[in-house]
């Protein structure tokens, strides 16, 4: 299968509609219905369902979406590696979600910087969702992932730490005089949902709580009353006024991990990973 007719089966997939993925493509919609028409043959399964009015996935259509979009991470992510090897500026691109393990990441980078033969390393901080695609795509060399929110399937990791969660409340809520609470009784406190993170497709879960893009936008909601969040704890370090935290007991541990490409051979990248693990 050629990577142009991943990328043609790849827009249908997402888009559900050939039209609109002919456009996003810049190609005439015939020859693209063709295209699909012939992956199909070749692979000897119907990809797509098709009616007068929809266009649906079948589950074998829902597995190649999957594999393909993998597929051309790596061929993007083997492009943008080979020209960063290229060039005559050494250094290191980490990725972090914006927030997020801001006192781990402060010690790391301090720490690594005062190591003989560091290299410079630029932090890249993105949205929610966004991290482990900035490195499976190449445009990152290693990454500060969190599980079980994060997915590290495919890569290579070393734990860092591991912490509670808490529920972030406006102040003066009842529950802020609580020693600690529940996930039970936090999703059913009336008229404060849980935000909406957008998926790095652009699609948000359903449910009633407001989407939130990043933990500025989150921490001002909470505090007009409009939502609250379960965050780890770590979070403390960086709140403002007006939000109130309170421990919940039976929220999964968070677990920060390091995260790298598994065939990278950069000695720097080993530095810095060393670096981290010690620390």
């Amino acid at each position: 299968m050629e990577t142009r007719e991943l990328r043609y089966f790849v827009a249908v997939a997402e888009e559900l509609h050939f039209g609109r993925a002919a456009e996003r493509l810049g190609i005439a919609q015939p020859p693209l219905s063709r295209a699909i028409q012939q992956i199909e043959r070749r692979l000897g399964v119907t990809l797509l369902e098709r009616s007068s009015r929809a266009v649906a996935l079948t589950e074998a259509g829902s597995v190649l979406l999957r594999e393909g979009r993998a597929a051309l991470d790596s061929v993007d992510a083997a492009e943008r590696r080979t020209r960063r090897a290229a060039s005559s500026r050494a250094g290191l691109v980490l990725v972090t979600k914006a927030g997020a393990s801001s006192e781990l990441l402060a010690k790391l980078l301090d720490a690594y910087a005062a190591e003989p033969d560091s290299v410079d390393v630029e932090v890249v901080l993105c949205a929610v969702t966004e991290q482990e695609h900035y490195l499976r795509d190449g445009r990152a060399d290693v990454a500060l992932l969190h599980r079980p929110f994060d997915s590290t399937v495919g890569l290579d990791t070393e734990e860092l730490s591991t912490e509670g969660q808490v529920v972030l409340l406006p102040a003066g809520h009842p529950l802020s005089t609580r020693p600690h609470v529940r996930l039970e009784e936090i999703s059913a406190l009336p008229g404060l949902p849980l935000p909406r993170w957008p998926r790095a497709d652009g699609t948000c879960p359903d449910g009633e709580g407001p989407v939130v893009h990043d933990s500025v936008q989150l921490q001002q909601l909470i505090e007009l009353g409009r939502a609250i969040a379960v965050l780890p704890e770590s979070v403390r370090t960086h709140l403002r006024g007006g939000i109130s935290i309170v421990p919940v007991l039976d929220a999964p541990h968070v677990t920060t991990v390091i995260a790298w490409p598994p065939h990278s051979r950069s000695r720097h990248l080993a530095h810095f990973i060393r670096v981290a693990t010690q620390l």
